[in-house]
């Protein structure tokens, strides 16, 4: 998902600036409703947890350049799940800040692109998982086919915005639809995976009975609204 330099370049990475910062507004509109909830230590806690998680899965997972860009496994979904919206974008945002500034620095005019194209769509599944989980369902019940639409949801914004960056940046010839086409294809790929491991870890997280108060997961993870 990392959108390679010069795709986008001079006054038009302007336009980025101005996405990311509807992402940071969103992420501080979700940390200020985590707050409320359960405390500031609570979103410190889950913050440092999801941006280790995140530079783990950036820099030790496979990952491999397809197309117009590459392809992660990213487990925004899984990082939604289990730490809710707020510590997921926040990780997100500095588990790729880090990576940039420590082992990949040509990545970061693209900062804000990238920042877009990882936290948007989590925005846009968070909203989804409110019409398609029932009040009554806590997250470590979900099913296969519930995860599955999260994924897609996820995953299917991510190339969106590739696609969107590509595009804008290069325009709409053969080569460059091309590119994002097989890096499309390859991403979603991905989607037949991430859904099987949310439950893996859902499952897991059922024998975590004494940790069911804690402020370090998500309260939807063990309990139901009703």
């Amino acid at each position: 998902m990392h959108i390679e330099a010069g795709v986008v370049d001079g006054a038009k990475i302007l336009l980025s600036y101005g996405t990311a910062l509807a992402a940071a507004g969103l992420t501080l509109k979700a940390a200020t409703e985590l707050i409320k909830q359960s405390g500031l230590f609570s979103l410190l806690g889950r913050s440092v947890i999801t941006s280790l998680l995140v530079f783990f899965f950036f820099e030790v997972l496979p990952h491999q350049a397809v197309g117009v860009s590459e392809v992660h496994f990213i487990l925004g979904s899984t990082l939604f799940l289990i730490f809710g919206p707020a510590a997921a974008a926040i990780g997100l945002a500095s588990g790729l800040f880090i990576q940039g500034m420590f082992f990949a620095p040509f990545d970061l005019p693209q900062y804000g692109m990238n920042m877009t194209t990882l936290l948007l769509p989590l925005f846009a599944m968070s909203m989804v998982a409110k019409r398609i989980i029932s009040p009554n369902t806590a997250y470590v019940d979900i099913s296969y086919k519930q995860t599955l639409q999260l994924s897609l949801m996820y995953q299917g914004g991510i190339v969106a915005w590739v696609a969107f960056w590509a595009f804008y940046g290069q325009g709409f010839g053969a080569e460059n639809l091309s590119s994002v086409a097989s890096f499309g294809l390859a991403y979603m790929s991905v989607v037949l995976l991430e859904p099987l491991l949310d439950l893996a870890v859902l499952a897991g997280a059922k024998t975590l009975d004494r940790f069911k108060q804690s402020g370090l997961f998500e309260a939807r993870l063990f309990h139901s609204f009703l």
